[in-house]
This record gives structure tokens, C-alpha cells and sequence, in this order.
């Protein structure tokens, strides 16, 4: 049977050019069988039952045996009823006949009935969904099992994501971090004379990994996985979507999906409180444009202001730069006209790091810059934190870099701005970095840590970046 069913792929034509490119044809083996799915058929009650819950109709049989149960069923292939327990009154059981044999669930109601995961409007659709699922699980378990091991993705993401002509994405190369390597030489002291002892690697091309963001999803009409190309079988919840760039796929087959999310900017709601990676992918930018133009206009009229960053704007002000952004996106006015007061401007950009759902060295990395604080020796510490900086993600780690060249930039105007990298350190501490588990506590003890890193990186941001 499993055998018959990959014929469906034949013919389709793959080309490395896109306008070239003809899409595979879906297999339709499993839809065929969803056709043939027995249907439901109701077993109603001959008399009115005074105990019969209000959400349920006249497939409610009240307190009867699972053996009466049988004998009303037996023969009805998909058909059902409503049984209350004779051991538990006040509980419910589905009865439905299928494979020749009755099956019976628990059944339950919280607005919407249920067996498992799935909830329905009905227990007519819970049934139709429930035999659908029987069926092809039954008669196809060995197509189901295998069905991953040919998968035409590589393919449909390809033209899927040729929309607008872009470049295949499985084809890019991925850029890490430069590796630098710190030289146990006693005569090299200085940080800025040992950047001369430095090796490092030659850098690639651009390129971030996103894992996709798959949530649960209804399809309303047939639908094919984009991963196997066989049908999303049953009635509601039928598979996944990346709610990030819309790619549909069984649930099972999003575990083997790759790291490869192309968010489309039409799914991206907003900008501030978007996760960093799914915003620079869906802009095609390296960094967040909020800190782009944030950095831009603070370098352009703010660098001698006294206490940048650390003094605050006014937070109705901030707020509305945050909804601009968030309305606008790279066309939201942050000029002089609209805010004279720069630390406005600062204000924003911290909001819009402290916010992100991931901080910039992210909730698994926490604790090894706080242990990489934590070293007494100069040098071992330095390489402490230049490790972590190299797990980053590399939005993330690009991101960083450009904000600490910007920060140790502010330095240089201290005489004016009285802001050295210490005190940067304590403003920028706790916005970068957050621990995982979001304890005040934490957050208090660890202040001292958090400075000393970020301190570090703009002291030495031209050695560990």
C-alpha cells in the first residue's frame, strides 16, 4: 500500500533557477484514505433521560453497562454514544465502534469536548476526527512511519521562499564569530599592546540560523505538509505553522525541519518585544534597525550630552518612540525635531533591549559570563568572557559588538558626558543581562557581575570582538 503512493512525485521537475522552478506534485495517499474514513452515526437514546447533561443531545444513554454499550454498537462500523459510568457516576464515557470492536474514552466537557489534546465544538466533529485518525493510523502505519524519510522541503521552501526572488536560504553559509586566541607572553601587559599577540580566523558571510516558531494550527480546507508533501490529515488541529513565516507541517515533521525560518515581515506585529533573530531575518538586516538609527542619532548630537544613558527621558516620550517604531519600523522619525531631548533617544534604545523576549547574551548563557566575573585572573577572565561571547547567537553577537564599539566610542567624550565604561557597566548590566529565572533576588546579587562584563567588553571591545 505505502509502495503505490509514491508515484504521486514523478514528474515534478527541480531546477537550480528559479524561473524555472516547478513546484512537486502533493501525494495524495493519505487524503484518499481520510475520503474513505468511516463516518459517524449517532446510537440515540429511545426514551428522554432527565440526567442528561445539556451538552450533550440523544446519543446520551445515561447509566448503562460497557457490555449493553457493545450490543447497541455491534455491527455499525463509526457508530456511537454517550454512557455515564456505572463505578463513577457523574462521569462520562465515549463509546465508538471501530476495527469491529467498541473503543471507549473518557470524555470531557470545559466549553469544548474532549478525549486529548484536541477540542472540539461537537461531539459529532470529536467523532469524525477521532475515525479519521483510526483509519489512517491503521491502515497506514507503516506509510506514516516512513513518510519523513523522503522530504521535498529543501525544495518547497525554495520556491516558497523565491516570492521576492531572494536567495535559497539552505545554500548560505553561516558566519561565526571571529576566534581570537590570548597569548601567555609575560612581556605583553597591556590589553591594547597584547591585540597585537592576537590570532584570529578569516570571517564568512553573513548568515543567522532561526529556529521556527511552530504553534498548533486549524487548517481550514485540505492541506499538505510542506515538509513531506503528503495531506494534514483530520478534522481540526491537523499539524503546525510557523507563526513567524507561515510554513505549514505536520508535528511530526517540524522535529526535523531545519533551522531555516524566513519571517515575513506581514506576521512581525511590532518591533520592540520581538525576538532579536525573527526581527533581523524578517527586515534582512544585521542588526535591529531600533538600534541602528537609535546609536546613529545619539552619535550624531548626543555624545557629550551629560550622563547619557544614564540619565532618564521622560517616559511618555520613550513610549511614544517605542509605538513609532513599532507603527513605522525603519521610517520612524527619532530626528531632533520630533525629541530635542536625546535622552529620549537613549531611553528607547534601552527599553527596546531590556524588552526583548531573549536578552542579547541570552537566559542559557547567563551564568557562564557571571562565573567568566567571577575569575581573579585578568587574562583568564578576559578569555571567560570572550568564550561566552562566541556561543552567542550571531544576531545577538552582532548586535553586541556594535553596541559596545558605540559605548567605548561614548567613552571617549567622558570629560563631557562623565560617563566611563564603569558606569556604562552599571546602566548596561541588568538591561543585556537577565538570569533565566527572572528573580529579583538573583538579579540584586549578581549586580556587581554584571557591570564587571559588560564593563570588560567595552574596555577590550576591540580585542574580544
Amino acid at each position: 500500500m505505502a509502495a503505490s503512493s509514491n508515484s504521486s512525485l514523478s514528474g515534478s521537475s527541480v531546477s537550480s533557477d528559479p524561473e524555472d522552478y516547478q513546484p512537486p506534485i502533493w501525494k495524495s495517499y493519505l487524503y484518499q484514505l481520510q475520503q474513505e474514513a468511516p463516518r459517524p452515526k449517532r446510537i440515540t437514546c429511545p426514551q428522554e433521560m432527565e440526567t442528561r447533561p445539556k451538552y450533550y443531545g440523544r446519543e446520551f444513554h445515561g447509566i448503562i453497562s460497557r457490555e449493553y454499550a457493545d450490543e447497541l454498537l455491534v455491527g455499525v462500523e463509526g457508530a456511537y454514544l454517550i454512557r455515564e459510568s456505572q463505578r463513577q457516576p457523574g462521569t462520562h464515557t465515549l463509546a465508538l465502534r471501530f476495527g469491529h470492536q467498541t473503543l471507549n474514552y473518557r470524555l470531557f466537557y470545559d466549553g469544548k469536548h474532549f478525549v486529548g489534546e484536541k477540542r472540539f465544538e461537537s461531539v459529532h466533529d470529536l467523532v469524525t476526527d477521532a475515525l479519521i485518525t483510526l483509519y489512517i493510523e491503521t491502515k497506514a502505519a507503516e506509510y506514516i512511519a516512513k513518510m519523513t524519510t523522503n522530504p521535498i522541503y529543501e525544495h518547497l521552501g525554495y520556491t516558497s521562499l523565491l516570492k521576492d526572488k531572494t536567495v535559497h536560504r539552505l545554500s548560505r553559509g553561516r558566519t561565526e564569530p571571529r576566534r581570537v586566541t590570548f597569548q601567555k607572553d609575560e612581556r605583553i601587559s597591556s590589553p591594547l599592546v597584547r591585540r597585537s599577540a592576537l590570532k584570529d580566523t578569516p570571517e564568512k558571510q553573513c548568515f543567522y540560523e532561526k529556529l521556527h516558531n511552530f504553534k498548533v494550527h486549524t487548517f481550514r480546507g485540505p492541506h499538505w505538509c510542506e515538509y513531506c508533501a503528503n495531506f494534514m490529515w483530520g478534522l481540526i488541529a491537523q499539524g503546525v505553522r510557523c507563526s513567524d513565516c507561515g510554513l505549514n507541517v505536520h508535528k511530526q515533521c517540524s522535529k526535523l525541519v531545519p533551522s531555516d525560518c524566513q519571517p515575513d515581515l506581514r506576521r512581525i506585529k511590532k518591533v520592540f518585544s520581538c525576538d532579536l533573530t525573527t526581527l533581523v531575518k524578517a527586515h534582512n538586516t544585521t542588526r535591529p534597525m531600533v538600534v541602528d538609527m537609535c546609536i546613529q542619532e545619539i552619535e550624531l548630537r548626543g555624545m557629550t550630552s551629560e550622563g547619557l544613558y544614564r540619565v532618564s527621558g521622560f517616559s511618555e516620550h520613550v513610549e511614544d518612540v517605542r509605538l513609532s517604531f513599532d507603527r513605522d519600523g525603519d521610517k520612524a522619525d527619532i530626528s531632533a525635531d520630533a525629541y530635542a531631548d536625546i535622552n529620549i533617544i537613549a531611553g528607547a534604545l534601552k527599553l527596546y533591549l531590556r524588552d526583548l523576549p531573549i536578552p542579547v547574551i541570552t537566559f542559557d548563557l547567563y551564568s557562564k559570563f557571571i562565573q567568566a566575573a567571577k575569575i581573579p585572573n585578568a587574562d583568564s577572565r578576559l578569555e571567560a568572557v570572550h568564550e561566552g561571547l562566541l556561543q552567542l547567537p550571531p544576531a545577538h553577537y552582532e548586535t553586541l559588538r556594535y553596541l559596545m564599539a558605540h559605548l567605548k566610542r561614548v567613552t571617549m567624550f567622558e570629560k563631557d558626558n562623565l560617563m566611563n565604561s564603569e558606569n556604562l557597566g552599571i546602566v548596561f548590566g541588568p538591561t543585556l543581562m537577565q538570569p533565566p529565572e527572572q528573580n529579583a533576588l538573583t538579579t540584586l546579587n549578581h549586580m556587581r557581575q554584571q557591570k564587571l562584563v559588560v564593563q570588560l567588553m567595552i574596555e577590550h571591545e576591540d580585542v574580544l570582538f
